[in-house]
């Protein structure tokens, strides 16, 4: 089954989960704040589409940390700032086995590879 990961009153989030019931998609959606998110999870996506896709670089919790957080990342520290606010990561993820998707943009979603 598919698993959403997002956080309920992003907007984008919002859009998707619109998205995948109008398709007919089932899924679990997973709370980012509320059931946090995990260090090999975040390993995970990173090998799979790397760290700089996952980090939300726009966001305003991001963007509100010092200059001196921001500047050099590496993957271990990004997965380290992601884990403390899970807000950093860029939003939604869909997850189904081997299929990891980050961000949303449906009109390069095919719903039938989601069921």
């Amino acid at each position: 089954m598919l698993t959403l990961y997002g956080i309920p009153n992003c907007d984008t989030v919002k859009k998707a989960r619109d998205w995948l019931d109008a398709n007919r998609v089932a899924y679990a959606f997973h709370n980012f704040k509320t059931d946090g998110i995990d260090e090999v999870h975040l390993k995970i996506w990173c090998a799979k589409v790397g760290w700089e896709k996952i980090l939300n670089w726009s966001s305003t919790t991001f963007k509100a940390l010092p200059d001196a957080d921001k500047h050099n990342l590496n993957q271990e520290d990004a997965i380290a700032l992601m884990i403390e606010q899970p807000s950093m990561i860029k939003r939604p993820v869909f997850e189904k086995d081997d299929i990891l998707i980050v961000g949303f943009k449906p009109d390069l979603i095919d719903p039938k590879t989601l069921r």
